[in-house]
């Protein structure tokens, strides 16, 4: 190593406060490669969400210390950075064979020129934060990192020379025209698509309205096929991510003594209070209200009458938390992500349908940030967004209990001595018998009951 040359070493950052530990997913820079501050360098996976290391310094990749797979604690060193001490500017290092450290200056524009686009299309999540902030879109920004990547400096410089065009992209908007994002068709794993593009790229999302929805045509995951005796087997590999959902089922299977119970609900009332309010809902806010939303209100409404749903097994003591924070499971052709709705019993109706969007919004567009995942007390499901009449789910480690909003489906019913139609669902409640018993949890659904059958084409959202 020359004099003029030092190496830095980069150590697991504490991504969050519970965090100990994080897997590398995928290092985005190989020994050799030129980085800049701020830089992506490596993707790294938790038990709460992906997310991507950034570099604090400019230099080159020196050494790799932990491998794609690895599990590495907080303050352990991943790689090393070389990092020249007499630069000032912005450009790639070369060591000769004399060991003497030559400034070559290599500008993106340059990398351009000879063709190489490699990772054009791929944004870190500070890029496209800063885009979505200034309404750029990335492909009008010529990118001069390496492989021809979009960084800060690039979209910050777009932003104060493009003026015409940036003004030019809202005339296009404003005039009626189709506004397509940047990020739409391209081959990167958490592409930005607005609310209203999803709806309208998933026709089958409008058509069911009782929740959260997965894209009408599923991803297909990338698998290897190997012929035995004339037959053929398909295998797929476990990513990081589903070798973290797989963990904490594992954990809360084996420490927690799991119970369930079910109880019908006549959602009548609902439903016609929904299909009053929706129509000038949707015109009002810009996203939909789902049945989700007045679920989550009565879930909420019952806690607060039975606070022992809303705690956590501590060995030798139960921890009643005194913040409703409802985590919201949401499911992705690949995985099952638990954002959490953070003091949801100071929200209304429509505050809840409010957060339930954006949340789920960002899970599908892989926005989600660590605080987005913690902090959950009490976890409900929307399986009836795809036809489920009844289900078992697995609590959502450490908390106490978790349930789950089922299909609503017509059904004759005995009402007085006399048979009506009715639109009827099913909640499910599974529970950890260390904390919680039959009684307590028959009594809480029984709220739960009450309070979806208490609406009334009166009740209001705001």
């Amino acid at each position: 190593m020359s004099g003029n040359q030092t190496l830095n070493d980069v150590v697991m950052p504490q991504l969050a406060e519970s965090l100990v530990s994080a897997t590398i997913a995928k290092w985005l820079k190989q020994p050799g490669d030129t980085i800049e501050q701020y830089e992506p360098i490596c993707e790294v996976i938790t038990d709460k969400v992906n997310a991507e290391i950034p570099s604090t310094i400019e230099g080159v990749m020196a050494e790799l210390i932990a491998e794609e797979g690895q599990k590495v604690d907080v303050g352990q060193i991943i790689c090393r950075i070389a990092v020249t001490t007499a630069a000032t500017s912005p450009s790639t290092t070369e060591v000769n064979t004399s060991g003497n450290v030559q400034r070559v200056v290599e500008s993106a524009s340059a990398n351009a020129s000879v063709g190489d686009t490699s990772m054009r299309n791929r944004y870190s999540p500070a890029v496209q934060t800063l885009a979505a902030e200034h309404n750029v879109n990335l492909q009008a920004v010529q990118g001069t990192g390496m492989g021809g990547r979009i960084t800060r400096k690039d979209v910050l410089a777009y932003v104060e020379n493009a003026a015409s065009s940036r003004s030019e992209v809202n005339n296009t908007v404003q005039s009626g025209k189709e506004s397509q994002s940047p990020f739409q068709g391209l081959p990167h794993a958490n592409p930005a698509v607005s609310p209203e593009q999803y709806i309208q790229a998933s026709p089958a999302a409008t058509r069911n309205q009782s929740g959260l929805h997965m894209t009408e045509t599923p991803k297909i995951p990338t698998v290897e096929v190997e012929d035995s005796h004339g037959r053929s087997e398909t295998l797929i590999d476990v990513t990081p991510l589903r070798n973290a959902i797989a963990t904490n089922m594992r954990q809360s299977v084996s420490e927690i003594p799991h119970a369930w119970t079910t109880i019908e609900v006549d959602v009548t009332n609902l439903v016609l209070l929904r299909n009053k309010l929706k129509d000038e809902f949707k015109r009002r806010e810009g996203y939909n209200l789902t049945y989700l939303a007045f679920l989550l209100k009565a879930v909420v409404n019952a806690i607060k009458d039975y606070p022992i749903m809303n705690s956590v097994w501590a060995v030798n003591k139960i921890i009643v938390k005194r913040d409703i924070n409802i985590s919201l499971a949401v499911g992705t052709e690949d995985s099952v992500m638990t954002p959490v709705i953070k003091q949801a019993d100071q929200k209304n109706i429509a505050g809840l349908a409010r957060e339930i969007e954006e949340l789920a919004s960002k899970t599908r567009q892989g926005k989600l940030k660590l605080d987005d995942m913690q902090g959950g007390t009490f976890t409900v499901n929307n399986t009836g967004s795809f036809g489920s009449i009844l289900s078992y789910p697995i609590i959502n480690y450490p908390q106490a209990a978790i349930l789950t909003f089922e299909s609503i489906v017509k059904r004759p019913v005995v009402i007085n001595d006399m048979i009506a139609v009715r639109s009827m669902a099913n909640i499910c409640l599974s529970l950890d018998h260390r904390i919680l018993d039959g009684v307590i949890c028959g009594r809480f659904l029984q709220r739960v009951k009450e309070n979806v059958e208490g609406y009334t084409l009166d009740t209001k959202v705001y």
